[in-house]
């Protein structure tokens, strides 16, 4: 198996924060005073659940399994003033460019896009004040205390979205995974048949005098992914995040360049009109089939509005110029 049975972009929790602690209403009470004023302290507040960003994790896959998440109640308020203790936090560590909704309006509350960012899913209850915040010149000695506030019960979705310089768009079988495999170290499953990548891969690629960049192999779309056929929708969204798009079409597809091209324009723009604002380079794949005749036949019916190249992943073929290309569009 590849690392897909292990990658997890999609998790449904529930998230209780905790009650916040009563506040108290003690009397102060010592063996000089039978009948001080009040001094009962603050109820502690409930714990909070909260959503952290962590570099170091790539899938949600530890939260998989974790369908309720229950933080700690506050303590109640004690004599001589003293605070209860607050609830225990409840902290769920993502990878960057996690979002976070709400499961049942779908409403998008916050996104976590850098490490160590903390933001609180859901509040815990305030605690409730002590009776020394009652008193008043009619009443001196008030011997109630306000009661903690309930915790709130929420269930939420955390969905990720790849955080990548490029992501690879192309129909099944377009030849992504063997470029990713041969530019980076990344192993992705390949074979010759449709849907082989799964689950999206993440490669390093490593360009001219240190630098790097990043390069997401996005499943393949089929025609009406942006209606939800195939795994459509599920990976379009992973695209959103990708600063570059690498469109990639196959030298032995039954239609043109152009036309193999413009579908997947269109299923973009179905999908999400902004996405025709990133920039885009197009890599003509398997050029090991092609002789210098047929590939001048067919630079002929390459789109003239977007930077071109023929390449071959495995005769190692344009992947220069194409490193170039893809560099000079991340950087503009």
């Amino acid at each position: 198996m590849s690392q897909g049975s292990n990658f997890v972009d999609y998790v449904k929790i529930c998230c209780r924060s905790g009650k916040g602690g009563a506040g108290s209403a003690h009397l102060h009470r010592d063996k000089h005073t039978s009948m001080g004023g009040p001094d009962g302290g603050d109820g502690g507040r409930g714990g909070h659940v909260i959503v952290k960003g962590n570099a170091q994790l790539w899938t949600l896959l530890h939260l998989k399994f974790r369908k309720h998440v229950i933080a700690g109640e506050g303590d109640a308020g004690g004599s001589s003033h003293s605070s209860g203790k607050t609830g225990r936090d409840e902290i769920l560590e993502v990878p960057l460019g996690t979002i976070c909704k709400d499961a049942e309006t779908d409403e998008v509350l916050f996104e976590i896009t850098t490490d160590g960012e903390t933001r609180i899913l859901t509040s815990g209850g305030r605690g409730g004040q002590g009776n020394a915040h009652f008193k008043s010149a009619t009443n001196q000695t008030p011997r109630f205390a306000q009661p903690g506030e309930p915790g709130l019960e929420k269930w939420n979705i955390l969905e990720l979205k790849l955080l990548a310089d490029v992501g690879l768009v192309g129909f099944p079988n377009a030849g992504k995974s063997t470029l990713l495999s041969v530019l980076s170290a990344a192993k992705p499953e390949i074979a010759d048949y449709a849907f082989t990548t799964l689950v999206p891969n993440l490669g390093i690629v490593s360009y001219r005098d240190n630098r790097s960049f990043v390069m997401a192999d996005i499943p393949g779309i089929i025609e009406g992914a942006s209606q939800g056929k195939g795994l459509g929708i599920r990976f379009l969204r992973h695209i959103e995040r990708n600063s570059v798009l690498l469109f990639m079409v196959p030298a032995d597809t039954n239609r043109s360049i152009k036309e193999e091209y413009d579908i997947l324009l269109n299923e973009l723009e179905q999908y999400n009109p902004e996405l025709m604002h990133k920039p885009r380079v197009l890599a003509v794949t398997k050029g090991d089939l092609l002789d210098d005749e047929l590939q001048a036949e067919m630079k002929a019916q390459v789109p003239t509005d977007i930077p071109s190249v023929f390449i071959s992943s495995v005769a190692q073929k344009g992947i220069t110029e194409l490193k170039d290309m893809v560099w000079q569009a991340i950087n503009k």
